[in-house]
């Protein structure tokens, strides 16, 4: 059987490795193609879902066999994943349910409980959480109809769990003044690949460091590029299950990666990256790697982790829209505080001033600068009409509450004309 040195994966347990940490091409295979052969029937999986194989006998195991059953020709049932935010606010969860048929809207879909002692969002002694179907994706490890549902968490008595973000974002998307400027969102979901047992970077050496950055962003080679098989099954698997996935790439730092979703509208964008995030665990989890949204998973020189926030109205898109950016700049400055307490837990140790950041403590804004806390596009100002960048979000902020945010502070939020003045000025800012 053909085989892959991949430096830096972790086996998972139980299997053994020898020394040069030799993954089968098979295995690897599995994670990024079709299944093909005597498998593969119409409406059957796109992806084939890693599993163990039996080296010795160079046979893949009939566990794989199961996990890659197409059951559309044998049964209307489908198997929904419900999919909700944890505890942490950052944590995953999810679970699996039969439905009677396919579905095209999540209102045809079941409310659903759980646990939610075991989460840290209820007490034991009244401990259930109800899931409200929200967004449907389709699911690339099962393949057919299968389908992966988002969902948002409500007590029995119908009021949002204190962790359920997407409730009052889509209060404020639902305002018809948001409505009518339709917001874009283009986000760029940064994360950190670790090795299993060690929890440091995929691909550096075991309590040691690589050399310094600059080779690695954008790279390719074996001593550069680390996890790009798990970046391309995830671009993949995000592509099947209808995200609207832009692009990847490698990071600056090594054993970091980027991906963009959008143009999304509205309660969309977090939808989408949340499902995404889904998709990325359950990739790194089937490859023994694991994944980390820390904003500074390194301290150091190196690189820390953001998520980027293109963000763009109606107005800002027409013609004179570069003033509209303007303004919305102004008002960003005037609730700094409130965006920067919104923006992600530990962001304060990346938003250094370095390492292409601004200070976590000071608004800036500038054309082209990535060391601002907004930056404006060359094209943007040169056409006099596109988008800003917000580059404060950290990794792992919750993608329901920055969109919500942006349009909250541009669209619906009017600070005084004297505080207006005040910021235009320390801005220099002609509006």
């Amino acid at each position: 059987m053909a085989q892959t040195l991949v430096p830096s994966l972790q086996c998972p347990k139980g299997i053994a490795c020898n020394s040069r940490r030799m993954v089968s091409t098979k295995l690897w295979n599995s994670l990024l193609v079709p299944s093909h052969g005597r498998r593969s029937r119409k409406g059957g999986n796109a992806f084939k879902v890693l599993a163990v194989s039996t080296d010795k006998s160079g046979v893949v195991s009939r566990l794989e066999d199961l996990l890659n059953l197409d059951t559309k020709p044998y049964t209307d049932k489908i198997i929904a994943e419900y999919i909700w935010i944890g505890g942490t606010g950052i944590d995953i969860r999810s679970k699996s349910r039969t439905i009677a048929k396919p579905v095209e809207h999540p209102s045809e879909l079941p409310k659903w409980n759980y646990d939610g002692s075991s989460t840290g969002q209820a007490p034991g002694e009244d401990s259930e959480v109800i899931l409200y179907p929200q967004a449907i994706f389709k699911d690339p490890f099962r393949g057919g109809n299968h389908i992966l549902v988002i969902c948002d968490c409500y007590t029995p008595a119908g009021e949002p769990i204190p962790t359920n973000k997407r409730y009052r974002a889509a209060q404020i998307f639902s305002q018809q003044k948001v409505i009518d400027q339709v917001p874009w969102y283009g986000i760029e979901q940064e994360y950190t690949l670790l090795q299993t047992n060690t929890k440091w970077p995929l691909g550096w050496p075991v309590g040691g460091y690589p050399g310094p950055q600059g080779p690695y962003y954008c790279a390719v080679g074996a001593d550069k590029s680390f996890g790009r098989d798990i970046s391309d099954a995830h671009y993949k698997a995000c592509l099947y299950a209808g995200i609207n996935i832009s692009g990847t790439n490698g990071e600056v730092m090594p054993g970091q990666w980027e991906y963009q979703v959008g143009p999304s509208v509205g309660i969309e964008a977090g939808d989408h990256i949340w499902c995404s995030r889904y998709l990325l665990e359950r990739i790194t989890e089937q490859a023994g790697v694991v994944l980390t949204l820390d904003p500074k998973p390194i301290e150091g020189d190196w690189n820390g982790a953001g998520c980027h926030t293109n963000y763009s109205t109606k107005s800002m898109r027409e013609d004179g829209g570069f003033e509209v950016i303007k303004k919305a700049i102004l008002n960003l400055s005037l609730r700094h505080q409130d965006h920067i307490s919104a923006y992600g837990e530990g962001n304060e140790r990346r938003l250094t001033g370095k390492h292409e950041t601004a200070s976590i403590d000071t608004f800036s804004w500038g054309v082209a600068n990535r060391g601002c806390s907004i930056r404006v596009g060359r094209d943007t100002e040169k056409k006099g009409k596109g988008y800003l960048e917000d580059r404060r979000p950290a990794s792992n902020m919750d993608p329901y509450v920055v969109t919500s945010l942006l349009a909250e502070t541009t669209l619906l939020w009017e600070p005084t004309l004297e505080a207006e003045a005040l910021a235009a000025h320390r801005l220099q800012l002609q509006v």
